[in-house]
């Protein structure tokens, strides 16, 4: 079996191995370190997760080392890690099909980060208890600002695309992407797949017309310097947004923060919205889950 350490969540033994080994130089934060914060997040990171088919991006040597995105589950998985087929049309791989794992339970998330998957992407979409594919029941706006923009002004742009869905009757929530960017989410009813994306489409070239010098809703580079791009096209079901409470893969432990629309509206400089694995801990055990996406409205139109 090799040298590790055996341990027990809820029902499941784990081997968990190489806890010393650092993930984060900068700061010296270790695998020991990325397993506890899952562990302690664990109460409000799973509901954002659980039912969807998960793509992870794993750092064996650290944030500094040679990363994978992960959708299919190893072969060496336990046996009681929950996983679901989807379809995969048009695979960059051409497979027809992926093995992907749901994190429904404590122990599969403390597996994935002894795997050092840092980073958790998921769907704005689920699976059903047989694995039968659920309709979209978020819609999300990817707010990334290209230098020399920043957070700062993702913030602003983020004001606006939430009086406008307010309007539309959803109602908006926030959190930082872990990196450079915003989120913005909505939960919905939609009765077609494609609806999120088309509706998200027309909203992003809407604020774009509206603020041509602010805004941008073509994903070509050139026209983005200096500007935030509204990434509609996250939306996409193929497609995957990094989890709430996700750990980033920066010199920092970074994490994608759920923030309060006050925050945003007070954020003025990019270190407002800045928030390491250990503070994220602190407001999670003082203000609770910021990001209980509720009362998921119909899509205008």
């Amino acid at each position: 079996m090799g040298d590790g350490t055996v341990v027990r969540v809820g029902e499941r033994r784990l081997k968990l191995t190489n806890l010393e080994k650092v993930l984060y130089p900068e700061v010296g934060f270790t695998k020991a370190e990325v397993i506890d914060y899952y562990t302690r997040i664990a109460p409000v990171l799973l509901p954002h997760v659980a039912g969807r088919p998960m793509t992870v991006r794993r750092f064996p040597n650290g944030v500094e080392g040679q990363s994978f995105f992960e959708k299919n589950v190893p072969s060496h998985a336990p046996e009681w890690v929950r996983t679901v087929r989807i379809d995969t049309p048009g695979s960059s791989r051409g497979a027809e099909f992926a093995e992907f794992v749901v994190v429904d339970e404590l122990a599969t998330l403390v597996w994935l980060a002894n795997l050092a998957a840092l980073e958790l992407h998921v769907p704005q979409w689920g699976v059903g208890a047989r694995g039968a594919r659920h309709s979209p029941d978020l819609v999300v706006f990817d707010l990334d600002p290209g230098a020399p923009a920043t957070v700062v002004e993702c913030c602003r742009v983020a004001e606006r695309l939430r009086a406008v869905l307010v309007a539309d009757g959803l109602s908006p929530v926030v959190k930082t992407s872990g990196s450079k960017g915003l989120q913005v989410y909505a939960a919905v009813r939609v009765s077609s797949p494609d609806r999120p994306s088309a509706y998200a489409k027309g909203l992003a070239q809407r604020l774009a017309r509206e603020s041509p010098g602010e805004v941008v809703w073509s994903m070509a580079k050139a026209q983005r310097t200096g500007k935030v791009l509204i990434d509609w096209s996250q939306n996409n079901p193929a497609k995957t947004t990094v989890a709430p409470y996700s750990l980033r893969a920066r010199s920092l432990p970074s994490v994608s923060t759920p923030v309060t629309w006050d925050e945003v509206a007070a954020c003025r400089v990019p270190e407002d919205l800045v928030f390491v694995a250990d503070e994220v801990r602190e407001r999670v055990g003082r203000v609770g889950d910021l990001f209980a996406v509720e009362n998921a409205s119909p899509l205008p139109g």
